[in-house]
């Protein structure tokens, strides 16, 4: 029995989930999110918590079992708490700029990068080094902080780049010069 999948999920006031047709959808405060479950796995909704349990002891049943219930419960969290990531901008020159739903870049290249935010996040910049990305949906949150983070990875000799906030970054010694 998977350790994860066997705990229940509690579902906090003003959530509500309907399940048919192994399609999930939760409806709260923040806004709405849908997802179809896997086969091999099915539903228990109580009043107030949801349990998963799986069919069979299949290998693709015991796969989905952690994992369903993992992403009902980022499902639950998102529209109540939400999620967020934050990002960093080192480097002499680097910087970020927010105009409407376009986060522009300046990150030492010969252009600006203009990034158009996807539908369901939302970013903010601070003091032009500091991002942080915010949705309900943790998948695409996690995606938009990487793809980000892509455009000019941290380098490990001075470490300009853009990184995680908590992301520690090993440096290499540079060159040295004739003894």
């Amino acid at each position: 029995m998977s350790r994860i999948g066997k705990l229940p999920i509690e579902i906090p006031k003003g959530v509500k989930i309907s399940y048919t047709d192994s399609n999930l959808q939760v409806v709260g405060p923040k806004g709405t999110l849908s997802r179809t479950i896997m086969s091999g796995v099915s539903i228990n909704m109580t009043e107030n918590s949801i349990s998963v349990s799986r069919d069979d002891d299949g290998i693709k049943s015991r796969s989905a079992h952690g994992l369903t219930r993992t992403l009902i419960n980022n499902m639950v969290t998102g529209v109540t708490k939400g999620f967020e990531t934050a990002l960093e901008i080192n480097g002499v020159g680097y910087r970020a700029e927010l105009k409407g739903d376009v986060l522009n870049l300046s990150l030492g290249y010969s252009h600006p990068i203009n990034f158009p935010l996807p539908k369901g996040i939302n970013v903010e910049v601070d003091k032009m080094t500091k991002i942080l990305v915010k949705g309900m949906d943790k998948e695409l949150v996690g995606q938009t902080a990487a793809k980000i983070r892509d455009f000019r990875g941290p380098e490990p000799y001075k470490g300009k780049g853009v990184k995680y906030a908590d992301e520690t970054i090993l440096r290499k010694a540079g060159k040295t010069g004739k003894k």
